[in-house]
């Protein structure tokens, strides 16, 4: 799972490593529904470049590019709340997750820096998944 700032250069770096998020996204669904906040696959959204690059790894189908919605944007300061919601539980119990916690957390911790400089140049962003 990575993030996908609106417009073509946000001016900062985007990336993040999202796969203990990935690994481990059943149990946060639960954890944010426990925390009463949108789980973040509710922040998903595909745009023809995300599927062309799912197309190229070998999934979904090249039809799904004729009918794609238009792609969905949210304010940064959405995600936050969720990630701060289970980053915040995630240090009162840092076993949670098992062996995965530390690593959920880091990633956690790089999507909100990613977030809050969104927030700080007034653009959007959402989710994407890739299944490398």
């Amino acid at each position: 799972m990575y993030i996908v700032v609106e417009g073509e250069d946000p001016g900062f770096d985007i990336f993040v490593n999202g796969q203990a998020l990935a690994r481990n996204e059943d149990s946060l669904e639960r954890l944010a529904e426990k925390l009463s906040v949108p789980p973040l696959l509710e922040f998903f959204s595909a745009d023809r470049n995300s599927m062309a690059l799912l197309l190229e790894q070998g999934a979904g189908n090249p039809e799904w590019s004729d009918v794609l919605p238009q792609p969905q944007w949210f304010p940064p300061e959405d995600g936050l709340r969720t990630i701060r919601a289970i980053l915040d539980f995630l240090t009162m119990s840092p076993v949670a997750l098992g062996s995965d916690t530390e690593a959920v957390a880091r990633e956690l911790r790089e999507y909100e820096t990613v977030l809050r400089k969104t927030s700080l140049r007034g653009l959007r962003w959402h989710l994407a998944v890739s299944w490398r």
